[in-house]
């Protein structure tokens, strides 16, 4: 299966572009296999962390809150973490500031954005402007009736920028069907989130997370919700799904895909932040992605079960009373892929 990169450039070329997800197997199918390196390891060494190639490790990234904000001070001892109920032996525990960050935006440039595209055009390039240092990454996937990868990883804030401000709303009229079956298709969120996560992600080590810009409603797409989550978990990537939408003829549409959205976010550890079509809270919404992002925790242990017999293991983790724990919900023990790193 050729890349994404490769796929969506080729797409550019052709007057009715293929989707890369149009050559995957069916949604009812499993996943495509991986063929990702080896686990990794984070290992401190002073205020840097540097990268050993180990087997077996489940790497949870997390934060903490209580009713007065976030948690900066929890310790290994403060925390528990059972794997389909079984308790299991912390093996490490870091603050995470330094490891690099891996960012994929997706942008919703269906027609319920018409209106607000320019604000996320606007509070996007900002987040990023302040988030991305030189040992981070970008990437930027727009969709609708198609998914385009409109710039492929990058460090610089102002190219990811430039890209951005080149998105433009595609509804697909008079242009019939990317499939050829007459009628044009909708959105392709769950296209968007599968291939961003296998085909981009999968593949990275380190912190890993995307930002999705949407009202939350999929027309179209081949892949399913459970397969945009499944992909995301072996990717170990947390999902932040902003909902924004037009409070127009489209203000109604947002409540669509509502629930589909925060099953999404909160399976992968992120959360849903419904911004309506304002401005302010949109801003407001990717400063509080980077609070998140300041005081995230990484855990890891050995699974006391080493069988990788690609079963989802389910995760509970817990900080002590009152706190509110955000992590992922679980994992697959795949021994041909990096979906714990």
């Amino acid at each position: 299966m050729p890349t994404l990169a490769a796929a969506l450039f080729a797409c550019a070329l052709l007057p009715l572009p293929r989707l890369a997800a149009q050559e995957a197997p069916s949604p009812s199918g499993p996943p495509p296999s991986s063929n990702a390196a080896p686990e990794q390891e984070p290992t401190d060494v002073g205020d840097l962390q540097t990268l050993k190639v180990t087997a077996n490790l489940v790497n949870v990234y997390f934060s903490a809150r209580d009713k007065g904000g976030f948690i900066t001070n929890l310790k290994k001892t403060d925390c528990n973490i059972a794997e389909n109920k079984v308790d299991q032996p912390i093996k490490n525990f870091t603050q995470e500031k330094n490891l690099p960050l891996t960012i994929g935006i997706l942008l919703d440039t269906s027609g319920s954005q018409q209106n607000v595209l320019p604000l996320e055009q606007e509070s996007g390039a900002r987040f990023l402007k302040e988030v991305l240092t030189p040992k981070d990454e970008a990437f930027l996937i727009s969709f609708d009736i198609n998914t385009t990868l409109l710039a492929d990883y990058t460090n610089s804030a102002r190219e990811i920028k430039r890209a951005m401000d080149k998105a433009t709303i595609n509804t697909g009229t008079g242009s019939g069907s990317v499939t050829g079956n007459g009628a044009a298709r909708g959105t392709l969120l769950y296209d968007a989130v599968y291939l961003a996560a296998h085909d981009k992600l999968r593949q990275e080590a380190g912190r890993k997370i995307l930002v999705m810009l949407t009202d939350g409603g999929d027309q179209g797409s081949q892949y399913k919700i459970k397969d945009a989550i499944e992909a995301a978990q072996k990717a170990n990537a947390i999902v932040y799904v902003i909902l924004i939408a037009d409070g127009g003829m489209f203000g109604t549409f947002g409540s669509y895909g509502a629930a589909e959205m925060r099953r999404l976010a909160s399976e992968t550890g992120g959360r849903v932040i419904d911004v309506g079509n304002s401005g302010r809270k949109l801003e407001d919404a990717f400063d509080q992605i980077q609070d998140e992002l300041r005081t995230q925790y990484l855990l890891s242990y050995t699974p006391l079960n080493p069988k990788t017999d690609g079963t989802y293991r389910k995760l509970d983790l817990t900080c002590g009373k009152g706190y509110n724990i955000q992590a992922r919900k679980g994992y697959y023990a795949l021994g041909d892929s990096v979906n714990n790193d």
